[in-house]
């Protein structure tokens, strides 16, 4: 019989290459991760792992089982939670990956108004951007991602749940004592010739592909996915930005102005969750308190 923590040890395997750095992902000691990955072989009846060199490759057999090890697991988590609140054992656990500027704005308010209702709902939080988060999720190492993209992108999660939160507009930063700080608004070709500070992968894919619709290439010369950062290089008059209002709202400017951009760059907040798991009470009710916050 193949057991869940065998896939687990397997997918840690898979991901980092070798027993040791599976060991210190999974918090075990290497020969346990030895002894518990020929367990599985066994039961398999079949090797999984070939080592080649200092890593270890999967065999065709090997990959076909952790391409499912994902999805038996988060169906087995799911199970696990939804027989434990019908059973009234505990109230749910939800593991929730979120982007920063989600974690300080629409997260607190949520996880403070579910504590309210459902005191024994435990919530647990790490920080990723999406792409990463979605692949956690889909990975069975989170019940719930909050994630953004900017425009439909047909398919990207046809195979998730996805609740639709709020739409965060752009807002471009600019130093005090710029020419346009005092403008209503300021369109991306009037900053063609400045110096850019850019945040997050995705949202630098973004600003490239705006800019080059305005005629232009953005000259970036800072990058960070830390917004206080650009909001700081900003201050210091070391180039402009467009960062999500939630970013800016979640951190006060000093010394920067923020000003509307047009043509307005829009990106969709969302959460998503497995269909197994948004059957779950605790998940069930983390993603109502999530779309309640983002209501307000």
């Amino acid at each position: 019989m193949i057991e869940a923590r065998h896939l687990r040890v397997l997918r840690a395997v898979s991901t980092t290459g070798s027993f040791s750095a599976a060991a210190r992902e999974l918090g075990c000691t290497q020969p346990a991760v030895s002894q518990q990955m020929k367990a599985l072989e066994a039961s398999a009846g079949t090797t999984l792992l070939i080592r080649t060199g200092r890593e270890m490759r999967l065999t065709q057999a090997g990959e076909a089982l952790v391409r499912h090890a994902s999805g038996i697991l988060a169906g087995l988590t799911a199970a696990e939670e939804e027989v434990a609140a019908i059973a009234g054992l505990r109230a749910g656990r939800v593991r929730l990956v979120s982007f920063p500027s989600g974690s300080s704005t629409l997260v607190p308010g949520a996880l403070a108004a579910l504590r309210a209702d459902h005191p024994g709902t435990r919530v647990s939080l790490v920080e990723a951007e999406p792409p990463r988060s979605v692949d956690l999720l889909r990975e069975g190492d989170c019940d719930i991602a909050l994630a953004f993209r900017y425009g439909a992108t047909g398919g990207e999660w046809d195979d998730l749940v996805v609740r639709p939160l709020l739409t965060d507009r752009l807002i471009g930063l600019l130093p005090e004592g710029h020419r346009l700080a005092e403008a209503p608004s300021v369109s991306i070709g009037e900053l063609a010739d400045e110096s850019w500070i850019a945040g997050c992968p995705r949202c630098r894919r973004q600003l490239v592909e705006v800019c080059e619709e305005s005629g232009f290439a953005p000259r970036i010369d800072f990058a960070t996915d830390d917004y206080p950062a650009v909001m700081g290089l900003v201050g210091a008059g070391l180039g402009v930005a467009v960062l999500p209002e939630l970013a800016v709202e979640s951190v006060r400017p000093k010394g920067a102005r923020a000003v509307p951009v047009e043509p307005a760059i829009e990106r969709e907040i969302v959460a998503l969750t497995l269909p197994d798991l948004a059957r779950v009470p605790a998940v069930a009710a983390t993603l109502d308190q999530l779309a309640r916050t983002a209501a307000r």
